[in-house]
């Protein structure tokens, strides 16, 4: 359990090392292109802006490498509750030298790994920052310099460096402020110690912000703070304007208060993130970029089914989907279907395989939850029995597909409904739907 928890970090921490690094070397390549334009301008100024820039990435990209220096939490700009619980409880196993009683020491061993781990991926963590920091800085200063040549425009490829760096920065802090079951399974081994309880309450970095009064809880820390009886009637005379009931009148304000500060953090949360230093986008961004893989894959299932005809029974396709969002507003993917023959009517169900397709879609979203969507795919579309029968190449028959696709939710779940018109239908033999009406559910 403990051994999955180290993993886990250790390929954080290498996925944050690589990325960095490859970004570093892509922004350098990016600014040498645009020392070579403004070297056919001002040589001069080329020397001053850009002088020195393989060495000032060369020592940025050593010190990832290398990292060293005394970690400090503080200096990752946005406070992380699950790496300072994380991180207070390491430091408590620190302090204890090892030894906990009614803890096997094998468990501690594996904790103690477990921690420096972690150190190391703070360590990271707080060399990312600091590249961001650098980043936003030469953003800035190449701003102002190539602006005087009528350059600033040239550098739209760093400004989306710069903001796709920072959103996959906060995608990998929103790995580790969200630990999994695993991690919180694993370390409940000391969290029920009455020890570290009282060591979690005096030295996480909230309680160090938040520092609890000498005494608190007992009936001398009470000595000298209002009442609330006190309280109230000063509210009552402050708020005598706000009606008869001033305690009501107040919490009407609060509430609308609340309102407005939860629709700009709904905006600022949008732009990339809660950290004072967020860079704001110039441009349109792709929210989809900085995801991994595995989160911009889309699956889906969907159905259409088929009356009778002289060639065929009743019948239902039944499809498996997967999308890759490309972007906030276009997904591709492939899939596969299966025919499934019903027999002639109700009273005489036959279940037959009348055949096979592969899939290929593109969605592009037109306006609100409606989609343009268009795809191309071949059918089996005769009974078979043995997969065999699949390999004939020449009985396979192609569909060109273009309709409209909506969208909808219904909870957590996603659903969507298609009319799409197959343009090549009409040479099929035997004969096709050219509408087909398909519905859809995606997880």
């Amino acid at each position: 359990m403990l051994i999955s928890v180290e993993m886990k970090y250790h390929k954080l921490e290498d996925k944050l090392t690589n990325y960095s690094e490859q970004s570093l070397q892509r922004l350098q390549k990016q600014e040498q292109r645009l020392q070579r334009r403004l070297a056919q301008k001002d040589s001069l100024a080329a020397k001053e802006v850009f002088g020195t820039i393989k060495e000032k990435y060369a020592g940025i990209l050593q010190k990832l490498k290398n990292p060293a220096g005394k970690i400090n939490t503080r200096s990752l700009n946005d406070y992380l509750p699950g790496l300072d619980s994380l991180q207070t409880t390491f430091n408590f196993l620190d302090k204890a030298g090892g030894k906990i009683p009614g803890i096997p020491t094998e468990k501690l061993q594996q904790l103690q790994a477990v921690s420096t781990q972690l150190k190391s991926l703070q360590t990271q963590l707080q060399s990312t920052t600091d590249i961001k920091k650098f980043l936003q800085e030469r953003k800035q200063l190449l701003k102002e310099q190539l602006d005087r040549y009528g350059m600033g425009y040239q550098l739209k490829q760093i400004n989306k460096q710069v903001y796709y760096y920072q959103q996959q920065l906060n995608e990998y802090k929103s790995l580790i402020n969200d630990p999994e079951k695993l991690e919180q399974k694993a370390l409940s081994i000391i969290r029920d110690v009455p020890a570290f309880k009282d060591f979690m309450s005096k030295n996480s970095l909230i309680a160090q912000l938040f520092s609890m009064p000498n005494g608190y809880g007992t009936v001398d820390a009470l000595q000298g703070l209002q009442t609330r009886a006190s309280i109230q009637q000063q509210l009552s005379q402050r708020l005598a304007g706000g009606g008869a009931n001033p305690q009501q009148y107040l919490q009407q304000q609060v509430r609308q208060a609340q309102s407005e500060l939860n629709k700009l953090k709904d905006k600022v949360n949008q732009l990339g993130g809660s950290s004072s230093e967020m860079v704001m986008p110039e441009f349109k961004p792709n929210n989809q970029k900085s995801k991994s893989f595995g989160k911009r894959m889309e699956y889906g299932l969907n159905i259409q089914s088929q009356k009778t005809n002289a060639f065929l029974p009743t019948t239902s396709d039944i499809a498996l989907t997967a999308g890759y969002k490309l972007n906030d507003k276009s997904t591709m993917g492939i899939g596969m279907g299966y025919k499934l023959g019903w027999g002639k009517n109700i009273r005489n169900i036959h279940l037959t395989s009348q055949g096979v397709s592969l899939r290929s879609y593109l969605d592009i979203k037109l306006k609100g939850s409606i989609w343009i969507s268009g795809g191309y795919e071949k059918n089996y579309q005769h009974e078979f029995t043995k997969l065999d029968q699949l390999k004939d190449v020449n009985a396979w028959q192609q569909s060109g597909l273009v309709g409209l696709t909506k969208k909808y939710k219904v909870g957590k779940k996603s659903g969507n409904l298609q009319l799409l018109w197959d343009f090549l239908s009409y040479s099929q033999v035997p004969g096709t739907q050219a509408l087909k009406f398909r519905m859809g559910y995606s997880f």
